[in-house]
């Protein structure tokens, strides 16, 4: 495997990722920032399918959410009140593509996407051997 994910001491362990990812591969994948496209007005069900179509990407050219040293998040009118759906959504999905990966992970709050209906955008940064 081309990732190491690490939390190294002196640092937080946050439950939901590792604060240090090392890659050693030679293939750099970058995965745009991908939304739902159903219009689902719900924050948990688009940030699981945000997630599921990251998943889709890496797996278009052999990677998988194993491979990735870098996930962000764009999250419209974020506010820590609405931490606990975008949790859900990423465990639903993580729970659907049976994934336990854990990358580091910046969460930006923002006014907007492309169109007022996305609420979350997620891409990844991945590598392989």
């Amino acid at each position: 495997m081309a990732v190491t994910l690490v939390n190294p001491e002196g640092l937080p362990e946050i439950d939901v990722y590792r604060q240090v990812s090392v890659a050693t591969g030679s293939k750099l994948i970058h995965v745009a920032g991908q939304v739902a496209w159903d219009g689902s007005g719900d924050l948990t069900e688009q940030t699981a399918q945000a997630y599921l179509n990251v998943a889709t990407a890496l797996a278009g050219v052999g990677a998988s959410f194993d491979d990735v040293v870098k996930l962000t998040v764009h999250v419209v009118d974020w506010s820590a009140d609405r931490m606990p759906a975008l949790l859900a959504g990423l465990e639903q999905a993580k729970k659907q593509l049976g994934s336990t990966a854990a990358p580091p992970a910046s969460l930006f709050g923002i006014a907007a996407l492309d169109v007022p209906e996305h609420l979350v955008e997620i891409e990844a940064t991945a590598v392989l051997d």
